[in-house]
């Protein structure tokens, strides 16, 4: 996603420090986005894409094709029981698994969420609907001032405008599929 980024970025005529600005984040988080240092979560690639008038689809997944139907396979080592960090130990980059078509409302990604809360990171929320399904480990999912674990085969589907983080739970790195239905 890092080139992807840059290339939109200087497509779009941005400096780093307007896409920060547009985007709500600083220009130190979007020149570690750039670099591939950090992995956006998802509420800041949505910031990300409208702050350079894409969809979050186009700065998450590989150029789309014209077939109505798409197949994602698998990176290698995820799915099938296989681990979703890499081989250094750190969570993968959400991955769209669905949604790069223009006309699609919902996209869908596998994330690997941290096990390490972040202080002062807000939580997410966005216009539209979500639903998560842990595909491995256990979750805590924090919805406003509620919180619920979560765990392999277990979903959850809200309001994506109710402020909402996961966090990985256990001693089994998480990994969960997550589907976003925007409001047009």
């Amino acid at each position: 996603m890092s080139v992807k980024l840059k290339l939109l970025r200087v497509q779009a005529g941005m400096t780093l420090e307007a896409l920060a600005q547009a985007a709500e984040l600083t220009r130190s988080y979007v020149s570690k986005l750039e670099r591939g240092v950090s992995s956006p979560s998802i509420s800041a690639g949505l910031k990300i894409a409208k702050a350079l008038g894409v969809t979050v689809e186009e700065l998450f997944a590989d150029s789309p094709d014209d077939d109505p139907v798409v197949i994602s396979r698998a990176v290698k080592g995820e799915g099938r029981g296989g681990d979703v960090r890499g081989p250094d130990g750190m969570a993968r980059p959400p991955r769209v698994v669905s949604g790069a078509q223009p006309n699609h409302r919902m996209v869908a990604f596998v994330v690997s969420p941290s096990d390490e809360p972040v202080r002062n990171h807000p939580m997410s929320h966005h216009k539209g609907e979500e639903l998560l399904y842990v595909l491995k480990g256990s979750i805590d999912l924090r919805l406003a001032r509620r919180t619920e674990t979560l765990h392999a085969g277990d979903s959850a589907h809200f309001n994506s405008s109710i402020p909402h983080k996961i966090t990985s739970v256990g001693k089994v790195p998480a990994s969960v599929l997550l589907v976003i239905a925007q409001d047009e």
